[in-house]
C-alpha cells in the first residue's frame, strides 16, 4: 500500500508529533543509566496528541516541599495521556542522592489526608474524607427534628462528586430580602438571600467555602410540619447535582412563626408567572418569552399577510433560550450593502444590520415581488440556532423599497464557500473535521423529513476554521415533493436516478455529499474536464464517475465515498451513517508501516549505493517484489 501521507496529529494546535520528538532528543536531560535512558525514550515516542504528558528523566534537585503522605507494597498502572480521568499520569522518572532509589513522578492525583487516589483527578476531591468530615459534625447542627436530620444525614452521605450540593439544615435568620412570588392552596413560592450561602467545593484549596448572598427560592408547603413524610417526598423530587435542567435543592429550613418546613431550592422558578424555567442554567422561561413575542405582534407589520404569519410562526418555533428570533427587518437598518455573489435564483450582498451591530448576509430573491410557497418554504428551511447544527442560521425577512422584491436576511459567513476554503486545509483531520460538520447539517435536514437537493461545494459556507454550514437552501423541501418536469442543480453533483426523472431522496443527497468528498480529496471539480451536457448526463447514468488516485487517499475513506455515489441509491449509507464512518477518529490516515521519522544510522541502507556507477540501473523500491522480479 502506499503512503498517505505523514500528518500533524493536531491541526488547531499546530503539533506535528515527528518534529515534537527530534525536539525531546535535542533536550532532554540524560539519566546516565541506558536502561532508564530506553525507558523514557520509548514513553516518549507513545505521545500521539499536543495534550499527553512528555515522559521525562527529572533531576531530584528540581522537588521541594516533599511529604510523605502514604506507604504501599503494590504497583499501578500510570498513563502519559492528556484527559485520562481516573488514571494517574506520569511525568517521569528521578533518583534519590542518598538511597540511590529510583522515582516515578506522578501527577498530584492523591488525597494528602488519606493518600488515597483521587476518584476523577481534576476534581481534586476525596469522597472518603468528605463524608467523614460531615460526619463529624453531625452534631454540630440539628432541625429537632429525627425523621428531618436523619434525611438530612443521608442526602449529605450521598454526594459523589466534588460539584454534588451538600444539602443542609438552614437556619430561618439566614435569609433576607424575601419576596413573594406565586401563592397556592399548597404552599408559597418566595425569592430570597442566603446570607452565608451553600458549601462550593474549591478545587485550588482543595476544601470547601461558602457562596455568600446566594439567590434561592424558598417553598413552603402548608402545614408540612403535621406531614413530615410527604414533605420529604417533596424533597426527593429534587436533585443534588448540577447542570441536571432539574432543580437542585440546597436543604430545609423552617418557619419560626407558622412551625411549616420549607424546601430551600436554586433560583429556578419564573418571576413572571412562578413556573419552573424551561431552561434552568440560564433561567428562561420560554412559555414568558412566547407570550411577550405574541404581545408584540401588534407592534410591527410587514403590510403582507403571508409575511406576517410566517414571521409569527418563526418566532413561536423558538426552544431554546438562544434561538433566533426571526424579525421583520426594514430595509433602512442596512448599511454598507456590496454584491458578494450572484446566482440564477438571487444575488447576495454583505450588509451591516445597524441594531444589532453585526454582519449580515442579504439574499434578494429574482421575481420575488408576489410571495410564493417556494420562498416561504426556503425561508423556513434555514436555521433558528445560532450555531451548531451546520445549517446557515436566519434573522429575519426584509423587502427592497424599490424593486419591491423580498430579501431573506442571513447569517454572514466570512470564510467563503468550500471551494475557495479549501485551499486553506492541507491536511486530512481538518478535511474531515469539515466534512462531519457537512454530514451533521445533512443530517438535520434528513431527520426534518426533507431533502436539500442542490447540495455542491458552492452551497457550503465555512467559518474560516473546520466548521461548516450548508446554505442555499432554495429547493429544499419535504421528501417526494417535487416536479419531476425540472431538474436543479450542478450536473456532477447530481445522482444518476434524478437525472433519469426519478423522485428526489435522501439517497440523492448522499450521492451530492459523495462528490463532495471527491472535491475535498483532490481539490478538482469532479468531471471539470467535460463538458455538461447530455452526453456526461449519459455516462453518469451508466456508472462512470471522477478518477481518483486510490493511493493518496485513506482505503476507509475511498470506500465510503463509492458507496456515497453508488449507482443504486439503496446500497448507499445514510446520513447518520456517514457521519460515524467519516468521523476522524474511524478514518485511519496510515503510513507505511517501514517508514521512521526519528533520526536512525542510515548506512545499513546506503553502503551498497557506493558500488553502483553512473551506468548503473537503480531498483525502483516504491514498486512491489513482483515488479521487480517482472522486470529481471
Amino acid at each position: 500500500m502506499g503512503v498517505v501521507e505523514h500528518v500533524a496529529i493536531n491541526i488547531e494546535y499546530k503539533w506535528c508529533k515527528p518534529c515534537r520528538i527530534n525536539e525531546l532528543e535535542k533536550i532532554c536531560i540524560k539519566s546516565g543509566n541506558q536502561k532508564i535512558d530506553n525507558i523514557i525514550q520509548t514513553m516518549q515516542l507513545e505521545i500521539g496528541d499536543y495534550c499527553d504528558q512528555i515522559f521525562e528523566w527529572i533531576p531530584y534537585n528540581q522537588f521541594v516541599n516533599i511529604k510523605e503522605i502514604r506507604r504501599d507494597d503494590f504497583i499501578k498502572s500510570y498513563s502519559i495521556k492528556g484527559y485520562s480521568g481516573k488514571t494517574v499520569k506520569i511525568y517521569g522518572i528521578s533518583q534519590d542522592p542518598n538511597t540511590k532509589n529510583y522515582i516515578m513522578v506522578l501527577e498530584d492525583g492523591y488525597c494528602e489526608n488519606c493518600g488515597d487516589q483521587y476518584i476523577v483527578l481534576s476534581d481534586k476531591w476525596c469522597r472518603s474524607c468528605q463524608i467523614n468530615n460531615l460526619k463529624e459534625k453531625f452534631g454540630n447542627w440539628t432541625s429537632e427534628n429525627e425523621k428531618i436530620d436523619n434525611f438530612i444525614q443521608e442526602m449529605q452521605l450521598s454526594i459523589n462528586r466534588y460539584g454534588d450540593i451538600v444539602f443542609e439544615w438552614v437556619p430561618y435568620d439566614q435569609f433576607d430580602k424575601i419576596n413573594d412570588i406565586e401563592s397556592s392552596d399548597f404552599g408559597n413560592l418566595h425569592l430570597a438571600l442566603w446570607m452565608d450561602g451553600p458549601l462550593h467545593y474549591n478545587r485550588v484549596r482543595k476544601k470547601y467555602i461558602r457562596i455568600n448572598d446566594k439567590r434561592v427560592t424558598l417553598k413552603c408547603l402548608h402545614d408540612s410540619r403535621n406531614s413530615i413524610d410527604e414533605f420529604l417526598n417533596e424533597a426527593k423530587s429534587y436533585s443534588i447535582k448540577y447542570f441536571d435542567n432539574i432543580l437542585t435543592i440546597y436543604g430545609i429550613s423552617q418557619n419560626p412563626n407558622t412551625k411549616d418546613y420549607i424546601l430551600v431550592l436554586q433560583d429556578g422558578y419564573c418571576e413572571k408567572c412562578g413556573e419552573v424555567y424551561t431552561d434552568l442554567c440560564y433561567n428562561w422561561c420560554k412559555p414568558c418569552q412566547i407570550n411577550d413575542l405574541k404581545e408584540d405582534f401588534k407592534n410591527w407589520t410587514s403590510e403582507n399577510e403571508k409575511i406576517d404569519k410566517f414571521i409569527q410562526e418563526m418566532q413561536l418555533r423558538i426552544n431554546e433560550y438562544n434561538s433566533i428570533v426571526v424579525k421583520w427587518i426594514p430595509y433602512n437598518q442596512f448599511d454598507n450593502i456590496k454584491e458578494i455573489g450572484t446566482g440564477g435564483f438571487a444575488t447576495v450582498y454583505s450588509a451591516k444590520w445597524r441594531d444589532s451591530n453585526i454582519m449580515i448576509a442579504l439574499k434578494y430573491l429574482h421575481n420575488s415581488q408576489n410571495i410564493t410557497n417556494e420562498f416561504l418554504n426556503e425561508a423556513k428551511s434555514y436555521s433558528i440556532k445560532e450555531c451548531s447544527d451546520n445549517i446557515l442560521p436566519i434573522y429575519g425577512i426584509s423587502q427592497n423599497p424599490d424593486t419591491r422584491n423580498y430579501i431573506i436576511v442571513l447569517k454572514y459567513i466570512g470564510g467563503g464557500n468550500l471551494g475557495e476554503h479549501i485551499k486553506k486545509v492541507y491536511h486530512w483531520p481538518g478535511k474531515l473535521q469539515l466534512l462531519v460538520s457537512i454530514i451533521n447539517g445533512l443530517k438535520i435536514i434528513h431527520k426534518n423529513q426533507k431533502v436539500h437537493r442542490d447540495l455542491h461545494i458552492g452551497n457550503i459556507l465555512c467559518n474560516g476554521g473546520y466548521s461548516a454550514c450548508i446554505s442555499d437552501m432554495g429547493l429544499c423541501g419535504e421528501v417526494d415533493n417535487i416536479d419531476k418536469t425540472k431538474i436543479y442543480g450542478v450536473m456532477p453533483y447530481v445522482a444518476p436516478e434524478v437525472l433519469r426523472g426519478c423522485i428526489y431522496t435522501h439517497a440523492a443527497d448522499i450521492y451530492s455529499f459523495g462528490m463532495i468528498m471527491y472535491f475535498m480529496t483532490t481539490k478538482r471539480q469532479p468531471f471539470a474536464n467535460y463538458s455538461h451536457d447530455q452526453y456526461l448526463a449519459l455516462s453518469i447514468c451508466n456508472g462512470f464517475r471522477p478518477e481518483i488516485n486510490e493511493q493518496e487517499v485513506p482505503k476507509c475513506y475511498n470506500e465510503l465515498m463509492k458507496k456515497c455515489w453508488d449507482p443504486n441509491p439503496k446500497n448507499r449509507p445514510n446520513a447518520v451513517e456517514v457521519e460515524e464512518r467519516a468521523n476522524p477518529k474511524n478514518i485511519q490516515l496510515t503510513i507505511h508501516p517501514e517508514a521512521y521519522y526519528t533520526s536512525r544510522l542510515l548506512n545499513p541502507y546506503t553502503k551498497d549505493l557506493l558500488k553502483w556507477d553512473n551506468n548503473s540501473t537503480l531498483i525502483d523500491f516504491t514498486k512491489s517484489s513482483n515488479d521487480y522480479s517482472a522486470e529481471q
